[in-house]
């Protein structure tokens, strides 16, 4: 892999407007009218939402990150993709530079909705 160019600067309050947080993978499912969607039931300790991730294509078995801890993005506005809503964005490593992708994980367990930065 090559890495890319870096983006430009953005200010630190730019930054800090992101909300990341840990969740618990509860839940897998098949977003049927979708190719590439997989449907993500996220614990986030004081509440749970559904995150639609283009997970279905990039991993042999899509359904091994449930139980697991993550993060995820969750200030963006929802989204309707394929009849589904997304409440959130999985944060992972690797899709946008042709790379097997992988979680964003704590190196140890957290409490669930623990914010990154």
């Amino acid at each position: 892999m090559k890495p890319s160019v870096i983006k430009e600067n953005i200010s630190f309050e730019e930054f800090e407007k992101l909300d990341i947080r840990v969740g618990t993978i509860t839940s897998v499912v098949e977003v049927v009218n979708s190719k590439k969607l997989m449907k993500l039931s996220v614990d986030f300790g004081d509440h749970s939402r559904s995150i639609l991730a283009g997970i279905k294509q990039e991993r042999t078995n899509p359904y091994e990150i449930e139980g697991k801890q993550a993060l995820f993005v969750l200030n963006l506005p929802e989204k309707k993709m394929a009849g589904e809503v997304s409440q959130g964005m999985l944060f992972d490593i690797g899709f946008s530079d042709g790379i097997s992708p992988c979680l964003s994980v704590p190196e140890k367990a957290v409490p669930n909705g623990s914010r990154a930065g």
